[in-house]
């Protein structure tokens, strides 16, 4: 049986949210409600729409233009259960996974060591934008994100490496 996810909506085509034309899923709920978040509306976990993991599975295997598919929000690691699921059938089609988090890429490894759905989310991504938006902190000339304290995180170098290593070029 699929799983039901919690979402504020989706985006079928972007090329803002990820290298490459992506499928954007904005999950419900953020306890991080950062001061001048883009996505204000996705905070609150009581409002939104439930939706099958298969339903979206068929909804992304409807493009063959898509690199890959990217979790944003609210805050994706509030619902990892269903977006494991999400990410098992994401990987199996061949696609990508990116993942939008307020946590910075340790903490979520520390989430990790507790959860093993947060675990395996992180171990199918390609790239994790972490950290928080600071509204001191907003730029416009960053690829991929909103204050200068977030970085794009090459997830499958740094489980490699032990440690967070940066993307040069995410491209």
């Amino acid at each position: 049986m699929a799983a039901q996810l919690k979402i504020a909506g989706i985006i079928r085509e972007s090329i803002v949210d990820g290298p490459g034309i992506r499928f954007v899923v904005f999950t419900q709920g953020c306890s991080h409600r950062c001061p001048g978040c883009h996505n204000p509306q996705t905070h609150d976990p009581e409002d939104g729409n439930w939706i099958s993991t298969d339903k979206l599975l068929e909804e992304i295997g409807k493009n063959p233009m898509l690199k890959g598919v990217t979790f944003s929000g609210g805050e994706p690691f509030e619902q990892p259960a269903p977006l494991a699921e999400l990410a098992k059938g994401v990987t199996e089609m061949g696609l990508d996974l990116v993942s939008y988090s307020g946590y910075t890429f340790e903490e979520l490894l520390q989430m990790a060591e507790d959860d093993e759905d947060i675990r395996y989310i992180i171990e199918q991504c390609r790239m994790i934008i972490d950290g928080r938006f600071i509204e001191e902190k907003k730029t416009l000339a960053l690829p991929f994100r909103g204050s200068t304290n977030q970085r794009l995180i090459d997830v499958q170098a740094s489980l490699a490496a032990g440690k967070a290593v940066v993307f040069d070029d995410p491209v």
